[in-house]
């Protein structure tokens, strides 16, 4: 048997071991849920390509298990590759169509030639003819004669008609696999006592959003966090080196994914450094390409820094002498007030962030009022 090792030697770590373990768990639908940056989509499709993989390879890396362990996909075979390429026959992928682009996977057909003919811009939402098709091809015939897989994310982009859409699926899954068909089909390991015909992993950066139904419906991990050394060990593959990695982790919060989408959006690890004392100053230059939820998400971390000092605590996302200070009170105290009302407007501006009416107006009036708070 080839060495588990070399199917998942591009997978991090911390996410391998947890596919490991939940593949070979039981249950028709799982909901993978934590903060953002810690690779949920890494995971769930990691998953489907265990659920899929034709030769998958036991592993003993997850003795939670028992003596079984768990198993990953074997990385070789045409299911494997089907994959790879975005084309397997009994893998739906459901996700809004601009996540679908960034990630590489074809839109339908029609989607497609609406989008090319610019009679609309791709949908940041799961859209409802999108579920409708994920609906039919739950009621299919595997191709490949192992059960099919449905992939959501993010799942909270679901909205109301298509949430209650996939509910029904969730509540009256399709039936099991013969058991003559399952049988061999996750090589050493134990297979689990019954294998469904449709499996359904959803992942979510904010569990909180999606019907108390559907949640209740499906098994629940919450995701791991990487050790620091792992963390630093993936951004160095990313191409960081170590000092830019440890500026971005910290300012990551520790999730090396956004680690990487942070050094991407800023560019120079002094960039990030200079950006409280740039607020303070009002520079509206040097984030003008950002879009407003990513300013008010950098906002909010520079916010958070501050009220944390402010009480004895270690900043978290920023060195303490990238931040400004604060005056103080007249009982020679740094003032607390002005940053936690600050928090509270930026909260309520995330609320609308995604669909403002003037980008560029909320833009200036961000770094207006950042400025002011900070200069206060």
């Amino acid at each position: 048997m080839r060495d588990e090792a070399s199917a998942a030697s591009t997978m991090p770590p911390w996410i391998a071991r947890q596919s490991q373990t939940l593949a070979a768990r039981p249950g028709h639908a799982w909901l993978l849920q934590g903060p953002s940056g810690l690779g949920q989509y890494g995971l769930a499709l990691a998953l489907a390509r265990a659920w899929l993989c034709e030769s998958p390879l036991a592993s003993s890396a997850a003795p939670e298990n028992g003596p079984g362990g768990g198993w990953s996909a074997c990385g070789h075979c045409p299911s494997c590759h089907a994959i790879d390429v975005h084309t397997h026959a009994d893998l739906c992928v459901l996700m809004p169509e601009t996540v679908m682009l960034e990630l590489g996977w074809p839109l339908s057909e029609k989607a497609q030639g609406e989008i090319d003919k610019k009679e609309r811009k791709p949908s940041k939402e799961i859209r409802v003819d999108a579920m409708r098709d994920a609906i039919e091809f739950a009621q299919r015939t595997s191709a490949r004669g192992r059960g099919k897989v449905m992939l959501i994310y993010p799942a909270e982009r679901m909205n109301a008609i298509t949430a209650n859409a996939l509910l029904k699926t969730l509540e009256e899954p399709p039936g099991e696999l013969a058991a003559d068909r399952a049988e061999g089909l996750f090589g050493d390991a134990a297979a689990p006592p019954a294998v469904p015909s449709t499996r359904f992993v959803l992942a979510t950066e904010a569990a909180h959003q999606l019907l108390p139904t559907i949640r209740s419906r499906c098994m629940s991990h919450v995701m791991a966090w990487p050790t620091p050394d792992e963390a630093l060990a993936w951004l160095r593959t990313q191409g960081m080196t170590d000092p830019d990695a440890q500026v971005w982790l910290r300012a990551a919060g520790g999730r090396p994914e956004d680690a990487v989408r942070l050094a991407t959006l800023v560019g120079e690890p002094a960039r990030w450094q200079g950006f409280p004392r740039a607020m303070q100053r009002g520079e509206l230059a040097g984030v003008a390409e950002w879009s407003p939820p990513q300013l008010i998400d950098a906002l909010y971390r520079l916010c958070h820094d501050l009220m944390s000092q402010r009480v004895g605590a270690a900043p978290r996302y920023f060195d303490a002498a990238d931040l400004p200070p604060l005056k103080a009170t007249a009982a020679g105290q740094a003032a607390f007030g002005p940053l936690r009302d600050w928090q509270r407007e930026l909260a309520q501006e995330a609320r609308t962030a995604e669909h403002p009416y003037n980008p560029g107006l909320m833009m200036e009036a961000l770094v207006s009022r950042a400025s002011r708070v900070l200069q206060s």
